[in-house]
């Protein structure tokens, strides 16, 4: 069995949250968007890159507030939600020029959240062909592009909006 190794993933593991257990209110509070990744904000929503992105452009829109239930939202923040991830949506296809993008919400433990108390999008973009033989034979994802850069790429495209 080979091992892939994945050194920048110690740095999250081992260090300190602050108290602070949910990635997303850490990012809805920071004050340097670039350390956090986010990529844009509304008023009452965000856009974060995902640190374990599925492909390049992995985005995440997720409200402000701390809230694990679609339903449980006001409808503004609702509707600011689903206007970010249409953004999103337009954004990384200008960026990348998928071929398709998945869209969707994971409720709950057992529908996949990895984060339960805080609901959020994914838009992840999507390319014919884009499952390799890492993923197939290995269970492991290749992603070319680094974040940092994925930020950058990302950034200027949602503030000229």
């Amino acid at each position: 069995m080979g091992t892939l190794w994945t050194p920048w993933r110690l740095a999250y593991i081992m260090g300190d949250k602050g108290g602070v257990e949910c990635v997303f209110c850490t990012a809805g509070a920071a004050q340097d968007d670039e350390s956090v990744l986010v990529v844009h904000r509304g008023r009452r929503a965000f856009v974060v890159l995902n640190r374990y992105p599925y492909n390049n452009g992995h985005v995440m829109v997720a409200p402000t507030a701390h809230c694990g239930e679609l339903g449980a939202l006001d409808a503004e923040t609702r509707a600011e939600i689903m206007d970010l991830a249409a953004v999103s949506e337009g954004v990384l296809k200008q960026a990348y020029r998928p071929e398709g993008l998945n869209l969707g919400i994971n409720l709950g433990r057992a529908a996949g959240a990895g984060i339960v108390g805080h609901l959020h999008f994914h838009v992840v973009p999507r390319w014919n062909g884009d499952t390799n033989y890492m993923s197939v034979i290995n269970d492991v994802r290749v992603v070319p592009e680094r974040l940092e850069d994925s930020y950058r790429r990302l950034r200027p495209l949602f503030a000229a909006l």
